[in-house]
């Protein structure tokens, strides 16, 4: 009998293909979601579900609201992000705290990113964390700031470091933190910084995504391994 579920966001095609290519020890099979892209298996006794949500944070927080809707016990997000402070190209981090960074209710007096009577800076789950850690490693943590768009000019860069103190800027990270928070799922994202997030980004992820994404699932297969386990 399985005593776990474990639901799997990713967004990009290019991230969601290598980590199959990882994972076909363990036979995935298709699962309907959408007509998006998607499988589960089974690790040990944990049933596992991974859904190519597509780019976004509607996307994403859909698909980690299905995942909430069949029974997930945790909730796992993988893939590139851009570094804004603290981190190189190539690094892997486990973000601690996410945000929404155009969430932006400041012209009627709130603070960038605040929701009115609602939590808006969401915390990784420390248990999952720590599994995380034993299986990679030491790495860096830091804030993960999600929007709708993608970072790609220094001015951009420094106001979401100065703002929000962010590490990394993605697109889907608190929008499945937000999802888990209201359901209590616990959530882990791991992240792989691309680029700069300057003007040279679009090029460094489009690189990074195509030649190392397969050292991004190996590494996210291990940490969902230990999960498991």
């Amino acid at each position: 009998m399985k005593n776990k579920k474990i639901g799997i966001v990713v967004a990009d095609y290019d991230e969601y293909t290598p980590f199959l290519e990882s994972a076909k020890v363990y036979n995935p099979q298709s699962y309907n979601y959408f007509n998006r892209l998607a499988v589960q298996f089974d690790i040990e006794n944990t049933g596992v579900v991974c859904i190519n949500c597509g780019i976004g944070k509607v996307n994403a927080a859909t698909a980690a609201t299905h995942l909430a809707d069949i029974g997930c016990t945790y909730i796992l997000n993988f893939g590139l992000s851009g570094g804004i402070s603290g981190v190189h190209r190539g690094e892997i981090v486990l973000p601690d705290k996410f945000l929404e960074h155009d969430f932006d209710l400041t012209g009627i007096g709130y603070k960038p990113c605040e929701k009115p009577s609602q939590k808006y800076i969401y915390e990784v789950d420390n248990k999952l964390l720590e599994k995380a850690q034993s299986a990679i490693g030491e790495c860096v943590h830091g804030t993960a700031v999600c929007g709708d768009r993608f970072i790609c000019n220094k001015n951009d860069s420094n106001f979401l470091r100065k703002t929000f103190g962010a590490t990394t800027c993605d697109m889907e990270t608190a929008a499945i933190a937000s999802v888990c928070d209201m359901a209590d799922i616990p959530y882990l994202s791991l992240r792989r910084v691309s680029d700069d997030a300057g003007e040279d980004a679009y090029a460094n992820y489009s690189e990074m995504n195509t030649g190392d994404g397969q050292t991004l699932s190996e590494v996210f297969l291990k940490v969902l391994e230990a999960i498991c386990d």
